[in-house]
């Protein structure tokens, strides 16, 4: 269930452009073969004997890296979505976008620039809104902005404007000179996207924004980056393991194990499974048989349809998932306690594309 990916990668043209078009209209986001993977630690500098040879041993065995071969392009005005699990890659590629990290090998440039030759031009086009808290709960709103607004040599009337013009844009006008430790989650991540946004960078950056927010937080939120989109332009770039949120981008990119599975609208994704999703909740005990029961009894099948069990529950997809769930019933009164039938979702669409759901 790990091959169906590749097609819609492959048939997906706005991928790649060639670098004529690329100098005369800059993809927002460029990147190009990249790899990345991580050192092995070694932990203290002094070790046993014993300890050495373990890690020799260890140092035998290849790291699977974290980002493999990953090609995509990000037109200005999408808001794109990285979708995976964790450790699926999602961080690294956040991390060299954000210029905090040099990748293995490849090519990565944004708005034309090279994130590893020309980092301090790279940095000026990006707002960047890290997954953990980065705001000084003892400043109020504006202090925390204008500590920001220094670090970009914004100083004066030119910064105390900004300011003033970024918090009324994330509704929060009447807060500047709260203190951030009395402010809610969801007004506290909006002032971390005023920062983000305070020097007008054509692209921002998100890690996980939704992180510890509300659904009425989480839809404030969307709503402001609706709004930077439409109004200013402004390209976003998120990375997430929610399906809500991924289902509200342009394109997604499905990332497993370092690897780009998947490129594509959430709609088109979600077409490639040819029907309803099936799932079985078996009696105890009897998983494994009837999986093999229904698995021999319902066949063929081909790599992506057919039945796999995952924590306990038996997946699978027909063309006619409601019929189907009637003819199981009758088949197998005693060995299910519940089956269930629906439109796929995206998490269907990562179980589809890699045997795997995004939870595991």
């Amino acid at each position: 269930m790990n091959t169906a990916g590749q097609a819609v990668i492959e048939n997906n043209p706005t991928n790649y452009s060639s670098p004529a078009a690329e100098s005369t209209n800059p993809s927002a986001i460029q990147i190009a073969d990249l790899n990345h993977t991580y050192p092995a630690t070694s932990g203290s500098k002094r070790r046993t004997r014993r300890q050495s040879a373990k890690s020799q041993n260890a140092s035998e065995v290849p790291h699977r890296p974290a980002l493999d071969g990953v090609n995509l392009r990000i037109s200005p005005g999408e808001i794109f979505g990285i979708l995976g699990p964790n450790g699926g890659g999602k961080t690294t590629l956040f991390r060299i976008l954000s210029t905090l990290l040099r990748p293995t090998s490849g090519n990565v440039a944004v708005f034309g620039y090279d994130v590893c030759a020309q980092p301090w031009e790279v940095r000026k086009q990006l707002g960047v809104v890290f997954q953990s808290p980065s705001l000084d709960v003892k400043l109020t709103a504006k202090e925390n902005l204008r500590c920001q607004g220094h670090m970009y040599g914004l100083r004066g009337s030119d910064l105390n404007s900004r300011i003033d013009k970024v918090l009324e844009q994330v509704g929060l006008p009447d807060a500047a000179d709260r203190h951030v430790e009395i402010l809610s989650g969801g007004m506290r991540r909006r002032v971390e996207l005023a920062k983000a946004m305070l020097h007008a960078p054509p692209l921002l950056l998100l890690d996980e924004p939704s992180t510890g927010l509300d659904v009425g937080a989480r839809r404030d939120l969307w709503e402001q980056l609706e709004t930077l989109r439409h109004k200013q332009g402004v390209t976003i770039a998120l990375t997430t393991h929610l399906m809500d949120e991924a289902d509200r981008c342009d394109r997604l990119a499905v990332l497993h194990e370092g690897k780009l599975v998947a490129l594509d609208t959430p709609a088109q994704l979600k077409a490639k499974i040819g029907g309803e999703v099936v799932t079985i909740e078996p009696t105890q005990g009897q998983a494994q048989g009837l999986l093999e029961q229904i698995t021999d009894r319902f066949g063929p099948w081909d790599n992506t349809t057919k039945p796999v069990l995952i924590d306990g529950v038996i997946h699978l997809e027909k063309s006619d998932g409601p019929g189907f769930v009637a003819t199981l019933a009758g088949a197998f009164p005693d060995s299910t306690r519940s089956i269930t039938v629906g439109h796929p979702t995206l998490e269907d669409v990562f179980l589809h594309l890699t045997g795997q759901t995004l939870r595991k």
